[in-house]
Formats: C-alpha cells, sequence, structure tokens
C-alpha cells in the first residue's frame, strides 16, 4: 500500500465528470482501492473519491467508523462504491463540512440526512444502499466529486469568494 498525493483545489481534475468503471476485472483497481484507502485514513478523512488522487474513475472509499474508538482500538469499516449514484434523497439538514482537497476550511453546507444511493461492488454487481447521517452526506460529498462538484458549490457566491480568499491566503494558491 502506498500513500498517494492528494489533489488541491484549484487542479482541473477536480472539476471533471469522472468516467464509469467498466472493467472488473481489471487487477489495478485492487491496488488502487487499498492506496485510496491508506491515504484517506492518513489524511484522516471519511471519504475520497478517486479524482482527488489524480485518478478520473468512478469510484469513492468512505469509513465513517474509523475515528471510533473501541476498547483502546480503531475499528475499521472500509464502504467502496464504483460508480455510484444518488436514487433518492430526504430531509435536508445543515452540516459542517471540510474536504481533503481544500485543506484547513470548514463551512455548513446543507445536505440531505438521508439517502438510497445505487452502485456496484468489487465484481461489478449493483447494488442498492440507503444511508442516513454522516454516511449519507459522506456519500454526497463523494459523489458531488466524482461529478466534479465541490462542496462550496453548495455556498452562496459571497460565501464561496470569503472562503476562497481564505484557502488562497491560507495555502498561496491562486483561487
Amino acid at each position: 500500500m502506498a500513500i498517494l498525493k492528494i489533489v488541491e483545489y484549484p487542479a482541473t481534475v477536480l472539476r471533471k465528470k469522472t468516467k464509469l468503471i467498466e472493467n472488473f476485472n481489471d487487477p489495478t483497481l485492487d491496488t488502487l482501492i487499498s492506496d485510496m484507502a491508506e491515504t484517506m485514513y492518513d489524511a484522516p478523512g471519511v471519504g475520497l473519491a478517486a479524482n482527488q488522487v489524480g485518478i478520473s474513475l468512478r469510484l469513492a472509499v468512505i469509513d465513517v467508523t474509523w475515528k471510533e474508538e473501541k476498547e483502546g482500538e480503531y475499528k475499521r469499516t472500509l464502504l467502496v462504491f464504483f460508480n455510484p449514484k444518488i436514487l433518492e434523497r430526504k430531509e435536508l439538514i445543515p452540516f459542517e463540512e471540510g474536504c481533503l482537497s481544500l485543506p484547513g476550511l470548514t463551512e455548513t453546507v446543507k445536505r440531505y440526512n438521508q439517502v438510497t444511493v445505487q452502485y456496484q461492488d468489487r465484481k461489478g454487481t449493483v447494488k442498492t444502499l440507503k444511508a442516513e447521517g454522516l454516511l449519507a452526506v459522506a456519500l454526497q460529498h463523494e459523489t458531488d466529486h466524482l461529478d466534479g462538484k465541490l462542496y462550496i458549490d453548495h455556498l452562496s457566491s459571497l460565501k464561496k469568494d470569503l472562503l476562497l480568499k481564505k484557502f488562497k491566503k491560507n495555502t498561496n494558491t491562486p483561487a
């Protein structure tokens, strides 16, 4: 396993819709999943989309439980989503969000507390998952990434501009 470089805003790969995964027999997918998971845990984050490590594939890894301590140990429950799409959304809530591609920033955005997602597993089998709370928010966040969107796109123009000015100042990045 390797820790990959996380692509930061304003990289163009973050703004492009990712490609559907069709070849589930590709052995490089196993390495990519392992590397993405290791990168996510190291960052630390609860989710990571493939385009955040510079790979334009419709793949995301999520683990909303790994920071929960149980008897002095952290459990890991890695979820892997190939070609996810959100089918249903319910109950808008405010949620404080951050992003590994916009380090050091958080802002409250409106997200749905419950979602139904269709995706494929490692073998290409189509599955459906109903999620709520943090997992629902993480699925929306990562699916947005795969569609070329960032959480800041859910903000008003004024809030987005202020946040990007702060990001530019903190990172000396052209925003």
